[in-house]
């Protein structure tokens, strides 16, 4: 059989050094913030049980809507769709709140007086 040369030439692109610089700015500001949680985790006395908690949470949801911003590429969309993804957001940890904090409030209620 006969050595054909019809494949395909393969390129290799140059590495965008503005791309893996904002790759590593991401992490480090990812790490940055792993860093606080686990310095509150550790230092934080366990009295302040509720005060931690909330900073967890809250910190949690920075480090995720930095993640969706800048892995998901909504950072750089127009507004309009940052906005029509934001507010339902809003509304949905709201609710979760408020089912949460109701559910606890029946669990205190004595139904067999």
């Amino acid at each position: 059989m006969a050595h054909h040369s019809h494949e395909p030439e393969v390129t290799v692109i140059p590495p965008d050094k503005a791309k893996i610089k904002l790759l590593w700015k991401t992490a480090l500001i990812l790490f940055i913030i792993t860093m606080v949680e686990f310095l509150i985790a550790f230092t934080i006395p366990h009295e302040y049980h509720n005060a931690r908690v909330f900073i967890f949470v809250a910190m949690t949801i920075v480090k995720a809507g930095y993640i969706v911003l800048e892995f998901m590429h909504l950072k750089y969309e127009v507004k309009v769709l940052f906005w029509s993804v934001l507010i339902p957001m809003i509304f949905v940890i709201w609710m979760l709140v408020a089912f949460v904090y109701e559910g606890m409030k029946i669990s205190e209620i004595n139904f067999l007086k």
